[in-house]
């Protein structure tokens, strides 16, 4: 196993609250950090927009970059206020920050997104991931997505796509035209394979062979490597464990998540995936799948031992 790294958030005395308190206390520290910060980076965004020279694009791209790092600093100070909470965090000792890395992950929910920021944050390049495209009107953050060059994803159903077989592999383009951007830059692309959130009853109607995840969709990663012209290299095989059981985000800011586990696996891409059409060459697509599902039964595997290993252990008692 990794080499591992233990690190214990501890509560200060006199924020001994009651759990919503707690939370709400959170939640409001995040708020208002999140708006101080969105103050200068709506004015790089503008002057952004404002000049299209893709020299000055990029630099103001840099500075925004450089304004979201310190709100997840920010973010991260906070979640220290919110309780004890032990973080096991392996594998991210051989990291840099002027490589491009693709992240592989499982999802279980939206406090996936902060676990990550909170372990990758200024290890690697600023993260990104791909989002829905209604997303671009969420408070605040919508405007800032778009302005970190974050893609953004129309999701069809499988049911519109039968009616309108035209829009088959519709993401896919759209992912490749996304991530051509990504080349002027290191840049570190995040990809739930699952393509929601996990819970038991989407598996078992998946009817997959897995305990703890979905069924993986290899399209994007696929085409992510085909378009990055084999600059990203490296794909970092991200597992997020809850031991004590599934974690929503409210529940983390109210001090009821007592352990996070990370497990990260650096895997270098093979090289016959670096370049490759997943959606017109059948030999290429089978190969793709096969590599990932392989590494979704370890995933699956290694999410049942963390699990089983912590769930006899007694959570922290709350201060």
């Amino acid at each position: 196993m990794n080499q591992s790294e233990n690190i214990t958030t501890q509560t200060l005395p006199q924020l001994a609250l009651p759990p919503f308190l707690r939370g709400s206390l959170a939640f409001l520290l995040m708020l208002l950090n999140t708006i101080f910060w969105c103050v200068p980076l709506y004015i790089i965004a503008f002057l952004k927009l404002l000049i299209p020279i893709p020299a000055w694009r990029n630099g103001c791209t840099q500075i925004l970059v450089r304004i979201a790092q310190n709100w997840i600093d920010g973010n991260n100070r906070i979640f220290r206020l919110a309780r004890h909470t032990e973080w096991i965090v392996e594998g991210v000792h051989d990291l840099q920050e002027d490589e491009w890395y693709l992240l592989a992950a499982n999802h279980q929910s939206w406090l996936d997104i902060f676990v990550l920021q909170k372990v990758f944050n200024r290890r690697i390049p600023f993260l990104k991931f791909f989002l829905k495209q209604e997303l671009i009107w969420f408070p605040f953050l919508g405007i800032a997505w778009w302005a970190l060059d974050f893609p953004f994803m129309k999701r069809y159903s499988r049911e519109f796509q039968e009616k309108h077989p035209e829009l088959r592999g519709k993401d896919l383009e759209t992912t490749r035209k996304m991530c051509a951007r990504f080349q002027h830059y290191p840049v570190s692309i995040i990809n739930f394979l699952e393509g929601t959130r996990f819970c038991a009853e989407k598996r078992d109607e998946q009817n997959v062979p897995f305990r703890h995840l979905l069924k993986p969709k290899a399209g994007g990663i696929a085409t992510a490597l085909a378009v990055m012209n084999e600059r990203m290299r490296t794909l970092l095989n991200v597992t997020i464990v809850y031991p004590n059981g599934k974690a929503s985000f409210w529940e983390f800011l109210c001090g009821q998540t007592p352990r996070i586990i990370v497990h990260v696996e650096k895997l270098t891409v093979p090289q016959r995936f670096l370049r490759g059409d997943y959606l017109n060459d059948a030999n290429y697509r089978e190969q793709f799948q096969t590599w990932v599902w392989k590494m979704w039964e370890q995933k699956d595997a290694l999410l049942n031992s963390y699990i089983t290993t912590y769930e006899q252990a007694s959570p922290h008692q709350s201060s």
